[in-house]
Order: C-alpha cells, then sequence, then structure tokens
C-alpha cells in the first residue's frame, strides 16, 4: 500500500464530505434507528492470546512482565522468552474448527441483531486481510480473512456486523519485553508484530509518552482500512483514545468513516469510553457496567458472559443466563443496549458453556422479545428497593433483585412491566401504574384496558386501585423475569 497515497485519500474524503474533523461538524452524527432498535449485541474477543488461554486476552502483554503469574506460566509451559515469544503462537493459532456460519447461526438463535468481532486486539494481530502488516489472519496462523468470512455470515441472517479495533494500546503493550532478554528487540519497524513496544506509563491512564505521528498515521491508516473493506455498521474503540496526542486523528477517522457511510447509504456509529469523544459525536460505552438511573441519550453497556477474562480461558468463571437477562431489561429500561461478549477457542469452536448461557438468552428473547426490541423508554425505569451501583467495573458482583424491582418499557399500544424476580405468590403490585398518579401530573394517568403475560395461557386478574396496579397470576412460575403486557388507552 502506498502510505501517503492513502493518508491523502482520507483528507480527501474529509475535504469534499459533510462531516469535517472538528467536533462542531461532528456534533451532527444521530444514532442509527437500526442500532436504537436493535438492543442486544455479541462481542467477540478471538485471536492469538486464545492458544494460551490463560490468565485473559492480555496474555501478550502480561507474559512478558517478571513475576507475573502469565511470565512463570509461559517458562513452565513453554520455555524462555528468547526462544519462545508470543509471536510464536501464531502458527498454532489454526482454526481449523472455525466455521462462520455456524456462528452467525448461534447468535441468531441466541436474540442478537449485530455483533462486534474484535478485528485488533492490543496484541497487534490482524483478524482480517490487510496491506499495512503481514501479521494478520489471511497471511499467518488461519490463513482467512476472519472478519470478511464473518460479515458475509451475518449478512445472510441479518446481522449487522460491527469491529472493534482496540490498537492504540499497542503503543506500550510489547514494552515489557524489552526489560529482558526476549524476542521483543531493537531493531522494530513500522509493520513489524512487536512494533513500537514502548515503554508502559506507571498508569495506563496517564498521558504520557506521547504515540508518535508514524504510530498515530498508522493507526488511522489500520482503522481506516477496517471500513474501506468491511463497512462495518459500527466501530467500538478501547480505552486508550482519550489521549490527547490521539485527538486530531481520532477525529479525522470520524469524519472519514461518517463520510464514508453517507456515500454508501448505511447508518453508523461509533462507541467510545470516558470522554474520548466530545459528547454527542458517537454513543457512549461503559464497560462491565451501567447506569443507575435512565438516560435522555442512548448508550451501551460491553461486558461478557464470563466474570474474569474476554477471552476464552480453562478457568472462566461464567455468569448465570439469568442475571445477564436481568441486565439486559435493566440497561434497555434505561435507554441503553448491551453487547455480550463470548470467547472462542483457538480452534474455531465456541465453548459450551458459552453456547448455553447464548441460548437461554435467547429462549426468553422469543418469548418477550417484544419487550425489548424496537421498545422506547417509559416515563421511569423502574422502581424496587434494589439500588443499582453504577460505574464502569461493576458486574462482578451479582446484583440479587426482589420480587418488588419491576422494569418498564413502551412498544407501540402497550407498556411492558418486565419482574425480574417473579414471586412464588403470582401476586405483583405495581406502584408507578396505581391510580393515585392521575391527579400528578406529569405521571401515568392513562386507561388500563387488558393486561396479559407473555408466555403464559392464562389471564391475569388486575385490579387498579388508589396506591398500585394489583396483579395476580396462579399458574404463572419462572426463574427468569416475567413480562407483564399491559394495554393503555
Amino acid at each position: 500500500m502506498d502510505k501517503k497515497q492513502f493518508l491523502e485519500e482520507i483528507d480527501r474524503v474529509i475535504k469534499v464530505g459533510k462531516f469535517k474533523d472538528n467536533w462542531d461538524s461532528l456534533s451532527q452524527f444521530k444514532v442509527p434507528d437500526w442500532y436504537r432498535n436493535a438492543k442486544f449485541g455479541i462481542f467477540i474477543h478471538w485471536g492469538v492470546y486464545s492458544v494460551p488461554a490463560f490468565g485473559s486476552e492480555w496474555y501478550s502483554r502480561n507474559m512478558y512482565i517478571q513475576g507475573s503469574k502469565e511470565y512463570e506460566h509461559h517458562v513452565n509451559t513453554y520455555g524462555n522468552h528468547k526462544e519462545f515469544g508470543y509471536k510464536d503462537f501464531i502458527p498454532m493459532f489454526n482454526a481449523e474448527k472455525f466455521n462462520a456460519d455456524e456462528w452467525a447461526q448461534l447468535f441468531e438463535a441466541a436474540g442478537a441483531k449485530y455483533v462486534m468481532p474484535v478485528a485488533e486486539h492490543h496484541d497487534g494481530f490482524q483478524m482480517y486481510k490487510s496491506d499495512l502488516s503481514h501479521y494478520n489472519s489471511y497471511e499467518m496462523g488461519p490463513k482467512l480473512d476472519i472478519l470478511g468470512e464473518l460479515g458475509a455470515a451475518f449478512k445472510k441472517r441479518g446481522l449487522e456486523l460491527g469491529a472493534s479495533t482496540h490498537r492504540i494500546e499497542h503503543w506500550f503493550f510489547m514494552g515489557h519485553g524489552k526489560e529482558f532478554e526476549s524476542d521483543i528487540k531493537e531493531p522494530l519497524v513500522c509493520g513489524d508484530f512487536y512494533w513500537p513496544a514502548m515503554p508502559e506509563p506507571d498508569h495506563q491512564d496517564l498521558f504520557s509518552p506521547d504515540p508518535s505521528q508514524e504510530f498515530l498515521e498508522d493507526w488511522l491508516m489500520r482503522t481506516c482500512e477496517i471500513v474501506d473493506q468491511y463497512h462495518p455498521k459500527i466501530v467500538y474503540f478501547d480505552w486508550w483514545i482519550h489521549h490527547s496526542a490521539a485527538k486530531t486523528y481520532l477525529r479525522k477517522f470520524a469524519a472519514y468513516y461518517y463520510n464514508r457511510a453517507e456515500e454508501w447509504g448505511i447508518d453508523v456509529a461509533i462507541n467510545y469510553k470516558h470522554d474520548a469523544f466530545m459528547f454527542g459525536a458517537a454513543v457512549v460505552d461503559i464497560e462491565r457496567g451501567k447506569f443507575a438511573d435512565q438516560k435522555p441519550y442512548f448508550w451501551q453497556t460491553d461486558t461478557a458472559v464470563a466474570k474474569n477474562s474476554w477471552c476464552y480461558t480453562e478457568n472462566n468463571k461464567y455468569k448465570a443466563a439469568k442475571d445477564i437477562i436481568c441486565d439486559l431489561v435493566d440497561i434497555v429500561s434505561k435507554n441503553g443496549c448491551l453487547l455480550l461478549n463470548i470467547g472462542p477457542k483457538a480452534d474455531g469452536t465456541i465453548p459450551n458453556e458459552d453456547k448455553e448461557i447464548l441460548l437461554e438468552i435467547g429462549e426468553w428473547l422469543k418469548i418477550n422479545g417484544e419487550a425489548i426490541y424496537n421498545s422506547k423508554v417509559w416515563r421511569v425505569a423502574g422502581e424496587g428497593p434494589t439500588k443499582i451501583e453504577e460505574g464502569q467495573f461493576t458486574d462482578s458482583k451479582t446484583t440479587v433483585f426482589t420480587s418488588e424491582d419491576i422494569r418498564f418499557t413502551v412498544n407501540g399500544s402497550y407498556i411492558y412491566a418486565t419482574v425480574l424476580n417473579f414471586p412464588d405468590s403470582g401476586q405483583m403490585k405495581i406502584k408507578s401504574l396505581g391510580e393515585k398518579n392521575a391527579s400528578k401530573l406529569p405521571e401515568f394517568h392513562g386507561i388500563i384496558k387488558d393486561i396479559s403475560v407473555l408466555g403464559f395461557d392464562e389471564t391475569p386478574i388486575w385490579k387498579r386501585t388508589e396506591e398500585e396496579l394489583s396483579i395476580i397470576t396462579n399458574n404463572v412460575n419462572s426463574e427468569k423475569p416475567v413480562v407483564f403486557k399491559i394495554l393503555v388507552d
């Protein structure tokens, strides 16, 4: 690839397009309707790190930190780092059982509407065909254009393709390998697998040392290459793009991507963390956490089926499907969507634990999906005593909901009241729908005409009083959330 020509093309697209590389222009971005309506997507962390399957997807960094559990595991399992480094896992990453159509079938059965494969993680191995580096899945390892094959399979089933890039952290990700005798050593040049392997900041959120112009231009071209080759509907960025040195290039990418989307007639979005983007220029994402309250803007949670790792490891600690469904309902009621990660094995198979969780979620969505897909927020997100801990990395502890914890959504003529922990008694009291609210504008004062319960062949007995809407069922019993469909006039 002629890099100078590519950079000039990026500038040309920005110059002639609607979107310019400044926040005033990028604030014209509008969240696509398809994205707002989708509510549920699948994240995929799969790459060379799936071969050692130890610790987490950060194995490529941690194996070079002397004294770490990954370092000790590596020496004991594979030998010293000079003779066997991270690059030596690439020929072992064969993906011999990978089948894009089988993956797409599973994700469709799970009820997902969009899928976000990791196109390039911090380790620097591209999971797609690239003209910028030979270290990619088309030329090495599986010798397949993984992102391309997945995109084609998803298209057949109506799943939207996204792509995540965690490339910018590669600036420092392999740097510890220079601290002792290993296979990471100078000279390293642009396009090399380990390049640039700079010293890691004492704290990863510190803005020093600044990434170089050469590295940032390479980052920009890699990200634009993904856009041009695969037309993803969402591009997801991990956290380090909020680095001050990256801002110019980040705005360039956003303008390029949004202009390309206009040119192709597709509606796209960007996910970001922290304040990497000016608010309103892209979609806010919260990693392994959520908001406590309903928001007037659309947002996303990204989390994983496993609590301890994003990629497959032999010791993954899995969440229960019920807990993930409760999180999905809670997030959607607050104007958000859920991006749920799985971690395939190095051979291309998806672990049974991941499959079972996805299929359980899919079974629930088959019955209750009308309360989720295409839904909108109601006057309030919900009611009940359980407090949601707000912020990132709060999902290590399971939230235990009670029978009084209810979440609301609206779809067409119906209010959907989802009971997160259905009581054995079958009796519910919904305070937000009591008649006394009719004299308390702008609270609910509509007329309730009928109530049914999704997935059960029973007509509930209901009565509306000043204090509450009471609902009695005799045969409704479920370990998972139960949805009441309330027709209003």
